[in-house]
């Protein structure tokens, strides 16, 4: 049985090996890199789990085993406090295919519109990965642009969807 819920600092090691697994598997959905994150110490990943003042990263957990993770991050400044970034979706590949990545961004967007003052969750995701944009569709999110060579993986430019749910 899944269930999706916040993550505390007591799950900073299982966080941390599911997002450098997401970082090394699928380096083109991510912004940063495995090599940028690998060397982190989990007390680093913990005190960020414990400080997440204006976001909450969630996980998805089968039992306890952790299967995918998502966070949500509220913009700083005081003109953009109405919207929310959500960042670094993965679940991992034997428990895709059962609606782990739906029930994620469901409740990471019930989670987002509940915080006062949110009005829109906004995301970026790799023009090519079609069962992400499938996802974010089926989940109420809209296209509204795209722009080429966003990052470049591997020698590669990659080109990004930017959504928007409101």
């Amino acid at each position: 049985m899944i269930s999706v819920h916040r993550l505390l600092p007591s799950h900073a090691a299982r966080f941390q090996a599911v997002r450098l697994r997401g970082l090394r598997e699928a380096p083109t959905a991510f912004g940063a890199s495995y090599e940028e994150e690998c060397d982190q110490p989990v007390t680093a990943v913990a005190e960020r789990l414990a400080t997440h003042r204006d976001g909450f990263i969630l996980g998805a957990f089968d039992d306890d085993t952790l299967v995918g993770v998502v966070g949500m991050q509220r913009d700083r400044h005081a003109k953009m406090r109405h919207k929310m970034v959500l960042w670094g979706m993965y679940v991992v590949p034997e428990a895709r295919g059962g609606g782990v990545g739906r029930r994620l961004v469901e409740e990471a967007l019930r989670q987002a519109f509940a915080t006062a003052g949110v009005l829109q969750v906004s995301l970026g995701v790799n023009a090519a990965n079609a069962p992400a944009l499938a996802l974010y569709h089926a989940t109420g999110f809209v296209s509204f642009g795209l722009e080429h060579g966003f990052m470049i993986v591997n020698g590669v430019l990659q080109d990004e969807v930017h959504m928007v749910c409101a």
